[in-house]
């Protein structure tokens, strides 16, 4: 495993991460939740990342369990506010009210007294960003969190947010966004203004939802076993398994995967992590063996012809 250092903060994550998001709690039950959790320690991932909201708060009650056998100072432990955690008119958003409020109800969920990354989960139009920026920023003071960031914000909200913080307040650490091969919006509006701004790119759903692997063959059945075939899950997915053009594209990286002796997968991943603003490709997995297979990624160099030969593929 290699690992890269969060934009031009000192804290240095694991070129790829384990996410929560619709399995621990969810998808696996917690002794096959345990057995991926300890896999991706044993395969070097540092970088853990939840939310509150995921499975309702029980993604991180579950999590807190499997910290209590793990030391503390290995883990990256990242996890987000904003999304309705409750009924009341303050149970979301990003006042400093919730915010404070959920910070201190995650950590009790997570068992511990700090989190590494605490993220703002998308952007609040209801909030004055100072009164969010001054949250995050006493909330490292008082040690509560070590950075903070955000997920999938308006890069002129992200432009705002940075003015407001100046040299006075902590200035946000990492982004959160939707990126992968199929999914490239954010690359020029975004990416530069982070770099430039010294905030890494830790991103979600970097598999597209499992599509990149290669598991859905147009007219075939979907696999029982795969999020495709779970209603919970498919969809954030429908739209990709719907176009039987784009996921035959798809087929057609199997053979360019075979060239560099690697599994789609792993292929799609080194493509993401070939650009240096991004410090992490954060990754489900429900079962240990695609653990490994995704932390296998992490060191895999693609030239530029095999770049252009991805992306020309799914173009």
């Amino acid at each position: 495993m290699q690992y890269r250092r969060l934009g031009d903060a000192g804290i240095k994550l694991s070129e790829i991460g384990l996410g929560g998001w619709l399995t621990f709690a969810n998808a696996v039950q917690e002794e096959q939740g345990r057995a991926v959790f300890l896999k991706a320690l044993e395969e070097g991932i540092n970088f853990f990342d939840t939310a509150d909201v995921y499975a309702g708060g029980k993604c991180e009650e579950t999590w807190g369990r499997f910290l209590k056998n793990v030391r503390r100072s290995d883990i990256v432990l990242a996890t987000k506010v904003f999304f309705p955690m409750g009924r009341g008119v303050n149970d979301s958003g990003l006042s400093r009210k919730h915010i404070f409020e959920s910070c201190h109800a995650s950590l009790r969920r997570l068992q511990t007294d700090y989190i590494d990354l605490y993220q703002c989960h998308r952007h609040d139009e209801n909030t004055p960003l100072e009164e969010t920026a001054r949250a995050m920023d006493d909330l490292v003071r008082q040690g509560k969190i070590l950075y903070w960031g955000f997920s999938e914000w308006p890069v002129k909200q992200i432009e705002d947010c940075l003015r407001v913080c100046g040299d006075r307040l902590e200035k946000p650490k990492s982004s959160q966004p939707r990126y992968s091969l199929l999914q490239r919006d954010w690359e020029k509006p975004l990416f530069p203004l982070c770099q430039k701004a010294g905030i890494g790119q830790v991103v979600f759903s970097p598999l597209a939802q499992g599509i990149l692997t290669g598991k859905y063959p147009p007219g075939q059945p979907l696999p029982a076993d795969s999020r495709a075939a779970d209603d919970r899950q498919s969809q954030f997915m429908r739209r990709w398994l719907a176009d039987p053009n784009l996921l035959q594209k798809v087929q057609h990286l199997a053979p360019i995967a075979h060239d560099l002796h690697c599994s789609m997968g792993q292929m799609c991943l080194a493509w993401i992590l070939r650009r240096r603003e991004v410090t992490s490709c954060i990754t489900g997995a429900t079962k240990p063996q695609q653990v490994v297979e995704n932390a296998e990624a992490s060191g895999i160099h693609l030239s530029e012809e095999i770049v252009r030969r991805i992306e020309e593929t799914v173009s």
